[in-house]
């Protein structure tokens, strides 16, 4: 009995959803490549002699803001990456650490002013006294 056997099982969360690729719009979402995307450009050619109009679409890696291009068929179906943005109003940055607040009132300090000219300008314009807000 040396070897032990596990499984494992996940919540049934999908990190993607499938949708047809004639529905998807400039500044939506993609996976290109195998990488989540952000849709700087999209065209759609004719419909050929034997076949379906193609959809060429052009899109920037939402993490690396590398470019990748994909072109596919404008009834078959593509992965959408599942991406989630929440605003926060920053109300404090203490020991490089941010006090940010959400629309309904929670209170997140868990995060680390990043390094850098972003974490500069957030600096800067709460030094300022500036009402703002951050994305996530």
């Amino acid at each position: 009995m040396g070897d032990a056997e596990f499984q494992t099982a996940d919540s049934g969360a999908s990190t993607t959803y499938p949708m047809q690729c004639s529905a998807l719009r400039k500044n939506g979402f993609v996976m290109l490549k195998g990488r989540p995307c952000k849709i700087v450009d999209m065209s759609t050619s004719k419909t050929g002699k034997h076949g379906h109009a193609k959809v060429h679409l052009v899109g920037l890696d939402i993490f690396t803001q590398k470019k990748f291009e994909d072109v596919c068929p404008s009834t078959h179906n593509m992965d959408v990456p599942n991406v989630t943005r929440t605003d926060y109003q920053v109300i404090n940055v203490s020991d490089r650490f941010l006090s940010l607040m959400s629309e309904n009132g929670a209170v997140r300090e868990d995060l680390k002013l990043p390094d850098g000219d972003l974490g500069n300008d957030i600096q800067s314009r709460f030094d300022k006294d500036d009402v703002f807000m951050v994305s996530f």
